[in-house]
């Protein structure tokens, strides 16, 4: 046995290999080698049972007859290693020779091998990431019916399933079957009872959910996303299972009521639900207030019609709640107790008829957005454990998804950064002041105000909110100068206080450099750069001197009129000379999550 998994090796893989003919494990995965794979000296090693290569830099053709003349190989993985595998015509060992788990993921495979239609003792098959086209082979009904556990056709441009009887899929101890990324047409291919992960989005999919889902007890992850799905959504699903995590109908054209998910004496585990974007009616059941693991609830655009939901502010680990553009209406009340909503990271309402005055009762408790969190490549997810998908190394990972809506675009997420926070109030009828609470919020990146009916001043508060990157203020009756603390958020690079009744001269340097005119238009009252309008001597403020931060500090409480009488003695062109520009580059929303789930699929390994 030779392990050197993980070890990052790089350069070719050693020729030497060749001469340890006893071997009957050899694992090279998820390392640098790189160049064409020594076919000659793996020949040699007749004795192995398993060999695993995926997740490697290598390149070239591979002819895949080679491991049939290895008799006793039963697991072999090459996912990942961008390789061109190539099939013989004919090999008498291709019909006899019995694999049980092949990955052969990425592999720039345009048809279903052949020599599968052999196969009947496979547990894992993974096909994801080629370039296969059509409808998966009728042979392919019989091919291990009763031994497949894994199966992934994901990503490919499969269009459906040749004469799939009754749409019942025929392996009987099915786990995992994931066909996303694909252009599946016709009804949904229906699981057996022992399927624990199921994922059919992105697909073109059509039809109602059957009801022999609901007979699915060990279901943990249901995705049907990006389809083109209809009808109502079957009561009994929500209770089908105790053993549920996550739930993704998004995207699809469901109607009807949200079903009771989360019954009081059902001990239920879903950490995740979506049913964005469907034409959903009705409230929010609240059957909910059950689902004690809820992290994420993700319910926008639909057609709901309620009050906000405050009794969901008693489930502990609730970290994501999306109403956006629904019906949600009226006040948000002050939080009863134990129902503060104490985790929560992410906030959507915008979009709604919310009325009154800005919730700030609840913002005293919302512990998870006050404190910094240490940065590293972690994304909100639930994952669970699998004897059979584990052992195969098949994902159980689901990250969770959201779309943000900025300045009228929406943008899709397929990952959240774990330090992520984010509240949007926007479009709504909120009236009254901001609250100074706000300022307590230090994890922000990206708060929303705009389109509303605040009144007021700007809090300077907002200045101690160091990592926000976008602030909209936009479209109020908001009043008064715009905070000098506004100059102390480094990161921010989307700030918007357009069309309001702000007076005064804007502030100037660090970020407020980069602002365009736009993003202070229709305030008649305002002045200085980026808008033409000049501010007179009796209302302008010269630029502070940015030197040490004890000198700063002490800048920033002196009084106007003796900075004014500095500039009038001469001492500007001090003033002027320790200018200096922000030491950090500004970073805006999208380009932070874009960066980082870019740098994560890249990483992303089997």
């Amino acid at each position: 046995m030779l392990d050197v998994r993980n070890c990052s090796f790089s350069g070719p893989i050693p020729l030497s290999l060749g001469k340890l003919t006893q071997l009957t494990y050899l694992d090279l995965g998820f390392n640098n080698f790189n160049g064409d794979i020594p076919s000659k000296s793996l020949s040699m090693l007749v004795n192995l049972e398993k060999l695993n290569i995926n997740n490697n830099n290598l390149g070239g053709n591979l002819k895949f007859d080679m491991f049939f003349n290895m008799k006793n190989l039963t697991h072999l993985r090459l996912g990942h290693t961008n390789l061109s595998l190539v099939f013989g015509k004919a090999n008498r060992n291709a019909t006899s020779h019995q694999f049980k788990s092949l990955d052969l993921s990425s592999c720039k495979l345009r048809k279903f091998p052949h020599f599968l239609r052999n196969q009947s003792e496979l547990e894992s098959l993974l096909l994801d990431g080629n370039k296969i086209s059509g409808q998966i082979p009728i042979w392919m009904w019989n091919t291990s019916t009763n031994t497949l556990i894994v199966l992934d056709v994901s990503n490919n441009s499969l269009t459906g399933f040749d004469q799939l009887p009754n749409q019942v899929l025929p392996w009987i101890n099915l786990a995992m079957f994931r066909i996303s990324l694909n252009k599946f047409l016709g009804m949904l291919p229906i699981p057996p009872p022992s399927i624990v992960y199921y994922n059919v989005s992105n697909n073109m999919l059509t039809g109602e959910i059957p009801p022999l889902f609901c007979n699915m007890s060990s279901l943990r992850n249901l995705d049907l996303s990006n389809n083109n799905l209809d009808g109502i959504v079957p009561k009994c699903l929500g209770n089908s299972s105790s053993a549920l995590l996550t739930l993704s109908l998004r995207n699809n054209s469901f109607h009807g009521m949200i079903p009771q998910l989360c019954s009081s004496n059902n001990a239920s585990q879903l950490k995740m639900i979506d049913v964005s974007y469907n034409q959903l009616q009705g409230k929010i059941p609240r059957s909910l207030s059950h689902c004690l693991m809820l992290e994420a609830l993700v319910v926008s655009n639909n057609q709901l019609h309620d009050s906000f939901p405050s009794w969901l502010g008693s489930l502990p680990e609730l970290k994501l709640l999306i109403l956006h553009q629904n019906g949600f209406y009226g006040i948000i009340e002050k939080p009863k107790k134990d129902l503060d909503f104490s985790n929560l990271q992410v906030l959507d309402v915008s979009s709604n008829s919310f009325t009154g005055e800005l919730p700030s009762e609840y913002i005293f408790n919302w512990n998870a957005m006050k404190s910094i969190k240490p940065s590293g490549l972690r994304y909100m997810s639930s994952s669970w454990r699998h004897t059979f998908l584990n052992y195969y190394e098949a994902s159980t990972y689901e990250r969770y998804r959201i779309t943000i809506i900025s300045k009228g675009v929406a943008t899709s997420y397929e990952a959240i950064p774990d330090i992520f926070a984010f509240i949007d109030l926007s479009d709504n009828r909120f009236e009254g002041e901001i609250p100074e609470v706000f300022g307590n919020l230090k994890a922000l990146h990206s708060l929303n105000f705009s389109n509303n009916m605040l009144t007021g001043c700007i809090p300077s508060s907002l200045g101690n909110l160091t990592e926000l990157e976008s602030l909209d203020l936009s479209r109020n009756n908001l009043s008064c100068h715009i905070p000098e603390e506004l100059k102390q958020l480094g990161f921010l690079s989307s700030f918007n206080v357009s069309h309001n009744n702000v007076t005064g001269p804007i502030p100037q340097g660090k970020q407020f450099y980069t602002f365009a005119s736009s993003s202070f238009a229709g305030n008649p009252e305002l002045c200085g750069e980026p808008l033409l309008k000049k501010c007179g001597n009796s209302e302008s403020l010269p630029s502070p001197s940015e030197e040490d931060d004890n000198n700063s500090k002490s800048i920033f409480k002196m009084d106007w009129i003796f900075i004014l009488a500095g500039f009038i003695s001469g001492l500007v062109v001090g003033v002027v000379l320790a200018d200096i520009m922000m030491k950090r580059t500004p970073r805006w929303l999208v380009e932070m999550l874009s960066k980082r789930i870019k740098k994560g699929r890249r990483g992303r390994r089997r």
